[in-house]
């Protein structure tokens, strides 16, 4: 079994850095509905995800679904990323859920298949290495807080983020992970009530409730969520990024097994942290009394 685990739990060849792609949008036909940032000085290691699609309060539809998956899948191999922050180009609204005047024209086959790419995307999100952070400034509902719930972090407006899982509310239920990341954040029962009753969170009442990690009053620009989130990846960049992915791998493999299975798993990554340059190089700082220059190696 601890073979199995060992396997499963290697991290990758070492990550190769790639040329993110940073393109404008201002939401017109044709146009991305994402744009990727890559930040430099002191917020170099941090990457954003700009959703751009005011025309939909960016509802998660086949194109925004496909550029997320595609970003994702470019930037999960990419080992400058240390942080990966999700934010919003549209003032008001985080994600507004599936786009449903989109799902109207599909058939039930379409919908279905649609529906299988959306909770891939929020596994996709949930599996990517480095730390995840969302930044939610006004509503994340549906699919939208589905996806927050997806990343580790969570960061929102007091008063302007509105959250919820309302799918209840419109004759569905949660279908892209909803019902199995909402009640490891809170607890079942408190998840079962705010599924059932379809009901609408402030940034205020959801961080009381524990779904969120930090709220801010918001600012005159409606961005408040996002510079605290920028604020809390600047406090991981000088970590250990391998030691960081490893600690990630350990607890999300650990919350699915029983306890001595997750000693296993978080004994697995501690091994694969042992040998690394940096490791030494935590250690070397510690015994000379100096801030670590840690590499990713």
């Amino acid at each position: 079994m601890l073979r199995a685990l060992t396997r499963a739990l290697r991290l990758p060849r070492p990550w190769r850095p790639l040329q993110t792609r940073s393109c404008a949008s201002d939401g017109a036909a044709g146009d991305p509905e994402i744009q990727v940032r890559v930040l430099a000085g002191p917020d170099q290691g941090i990457t954003e995800i700009l959703m751009n699609r005011p025309s939909a309060r960016n509802a998660l539809g086949n194109v925004l679904v496909s550029e997320l998956l595609e970003a994702l899948a470019r930037l999960r191999e990419d080992q400058q990323v240390r942080v990966l922050l999700f934010r919003s180009g549209v003032k008001g609204v985080f994600c507004a859920g599936a786009d449903l005047k989109e799902r109207e024209q599909m058939s039930e086959a379409e919908v279905g298949i649609f529906v299988q790419r959306l909770r891939g995307l929020m596994n996709e999100i949930a599996a990517f290495p480095a730390p995840t952070i969302a930044a939610m400034d006004g509503f994340a509902l549906g699919g939208g807080l589905e996806l927050a719930l997806a990343c580790d972090l969570r960061v929102a407006a007091a008063s302007s983020a509105v959250m919820g899982l309302i799918e209840t509310t419109r004759g569905l239920l949660p279908g892209a992970g909803g019902t199995q990341r909402l009640p490891r954040c809170l607890g079942v029962a408190l998840a079962k009530e705010l599924i059932f009753t379809g009901r609408r969170l402030s940034g205020a009442q959801a961080q009381a409730l524990g779904l969120v990690n930090h709220t801010v009053p918001q600012n005159e620009e409606g961005n408040a969520a996002y510079h605290r989130a920028r604020a809390l990846a600047q406090e991981i960049l000088p970590q250990a990024p391998i030691a960081v992915r490893l600690g990630k791998v350990a607890i999300d493999r650990g919350m699915d097994v029983d306890i001595a299975s997750g000693m296993a798993i978080e004994g697995i990554c501690y091994a694969q942290n042992i040998p690394t340059q940096d490791r030494l190089e935590g250690m070397a700082a510690f015994r000379e009394k100096r801030p670590p220059r840690f590499v990713g190696k």
